[in-house]
């Protein structure tokens, strides 16, 4: 941010329906995947948040009726360089683009990843063109997928189509459909509604759990069955960290080549065979309706190709 430049800011506004629930959690719920809970407390604390007119600590239970306003500041500038880095874009107007990942790239700047992101590639390619509300680390990502998954990923161009598609994702009308290959033969097609929250021992896993955990759904359909294995259609109708990978696990059928919540590495294969195959969602400007789909890579074909043939 240049010096003595005011910062512009994005405001939410609401009236809170029910009682009990945490400022921060109930902020980072109304904004949606767009704003972290950590996020929504650091903006609590810094006095952007109000309710009833007054600062509140970010543990304030809400009461029902309490009128809520949240500022969210935009992204300061700090030292993540714009890199050319190749895009696959699938889609692309004023106010978002979807964007094909390849595996093994990482979405975001964090320690250890601070270049060859997707964020970096999308601030050369977008230039200054990229929601704020994300913050400064993840400038324009509404939502994100693993490094070692593959596939459609949506970015914001600006604030207003940022909230717009934030707010579909947390209504659960924003269309996301995997693909992948598990350990196992699942017989059936069936659903797993399990909450998912913070692994108590180990923090950088998620896990099923009734401990400070949030609703997590996953619908699942059988496309192949391939002896020790099958290949399955994965719909989200929540979007939680690990989501598909968690619950595949927990219904005793890991993701093939997930090593943090699976049986390791098989054979022909680096990195977990999951695919973010198809996406949907009203676009925020025009009320349209729009659905993009990406063919499997080659990994993942040849991964089914060796398996088939045993």
């Amino acid at each position: 941010m240049n010096p003595g430049r005011k910062a512009q800011m994005s405001r939410i506004e609401f009236i809170a329906e029910a009682s009990g629930e945490r400022l921060d959690k109930l902020l980072a719920e109304a904004v949606g995947e767009a704003l972290t809970r950590t996020a929504a407390a650091n903006y609590i604390e810094s006095g952007l948040a109000l309710v009833n007119g007054k600062t509140a600590a970010k543990n304030y239970k809400v009461k029902s009726g309490d009128s809520i306003v949240l500022e969210i500041p935009e992204a300061v500038e700090i030292d993540i360089q714009p890199e050319n880095i190749p895009l696959d874009i699938v889609y692309e107007d004023k106010d978002l683009l979807v964007v094909n990942k390849p595996k093994g790239m990482v979405v975001h700047p964090a320690p250890g990843h601070y270049s060859g992101t997707l964020v970096n590639a999308l601030m050369y390619h977008c230039k200054d063109s990229l929601s704020g509300i994300n913050g400064e680390i993840r400038p324009g990502i509404v939502h994100r997928i693993d490094k070692d998954t593959s596939g459609l990923l949506m970015v914001a161009k600006n604030d207003l189509a940022h909230q717009g598609l934030a707010a579909q994702i947390k209504e659960h009308s924003f269309t996301r459909e995997y693909e992948c290959v598990v350990n196992g033969a699942v017989k059936e097609d069936g659903t797993v509604n399990a909450p998912i929250g913070r692994h108590k021992t180990d923090r950088k896993k998620m896990c099923v759990t009734d401990l400070n955990s949030r609703e997590a759904v996953t619908h699942y359909k059988v496309i192949e069955n391939l002896g020790n294995y099958t290949h399955l259609k994965c719909i989200l109708e929540t979007g939680r960290t690990h989501q598909i990978r968690v619950h595949m696990s927990y219904m005793g059928h890991p993701i093939a080549g997930d090593e943090v919540y699976g049986n390791g590495k098989p054979k022909w294969l680096c990195g977990q065979c999951l695919h973010a195959k198809k996406i949907g969602f009203v676009h925020p400007s025009t009320g349209e309706y729009m659905e993009f789909d990406s063919e499997l890579p080659d990994y993942f074909n040849k991964f089914l190709i060796s398996i088939r043939r045993g």
